[in-house]
């Protein structure tokens, strides 16, 4: 693998990302990795998609399932984009139905489903405790582990990240196994690859200071 660029552009400023799509092409990338997320992302997609490079190009991205995306992402991008994180549009029970929910009520995609952590580990963390204050609370979420809609969960003592397992996933026709359809468009995004919590893991050298 050779790293033939890398760019940083203003933060929600940037209104055409043409520029930035012929400094991938002239570099020669077969693949893009982007932080991008919200507006940025769904006109850096868009960008790339009117200029052809979806054609040739990959997209591995975090966020491509955010507000917007998806819309600018459409047909053209249909195995082209790809999505690493901790879950996906189709992962069956119990967020399944708490996003047909969601989109009914709120006519738009449930995208932070990371939200059923909160409740999950908050919720355990209220009956081990069988109290609400909050620095009982904070105490036994550290190192807690708990069964969530991706697996087991883990909130790492030493720096309180989530220890969970990841999916790369593939825009693709939404259909059969995977019929999310996102923003309407009648893609989704479609799992190709899972990495248990052990190899997703990541060393920390974190010294967190307690009050």
């Amino acid at each position: 693998m050779q790293i033939v660029g890398d760019d940083l552009h203003p933060l929600a400023q940037v209104r055409d990302f043409a520029p930035y799509i012929a400094k991938i092409k002239q570099s020669g990338a077969d693949t893009v990795i982007t932080g991008n997320w919200g507006s940025d992302l769904a006109l850096l997609i868009k960008a790339a998609n009117d200029a052809g490079l979806l054609d040739t190009v990959k997209f591995y991205t975090y966020y491509a399932f955010g507000s917007g995306a998806p819309t600018a992402m459409g047909a053209s991008a249909a195995g082209k984009v790809y999505v690493v994180g901790y879950g996906h549009y189709n992962m069956g029970p119990p967020i399944q139905p708490l996003m047909a929910d969601f989109k009914k009520r709120m006519n738009d995609d449930m995208t932070q489903n990371s939200i059923y952590h909160t409740f999950a580990l908050l919720d355990a963390a209220f009956v081990k405790t069988k109290s609400t204050d909050p620095v009982k609370v904070a105490a036994a979420l550290e190192g807690m582990t708990v069964k969530s809609f991706n697996g087991e969960v883990e909130m790492r003592k030493a720096d309180h990240q989530l220890q969970q397992g990841l999916y790369i996933t593939r825009w693709d026709k939404a259909g059969g196994k995977y019929p999310y359809d996102a923003e309407n468009t009648g893609y989704t995004f479609a799992p190709v690859k899972y990495y248990e919590p052990y190899v997703a893991s990541t060393p920390t050298s974190c010294q967190m200071k307690r009050p």
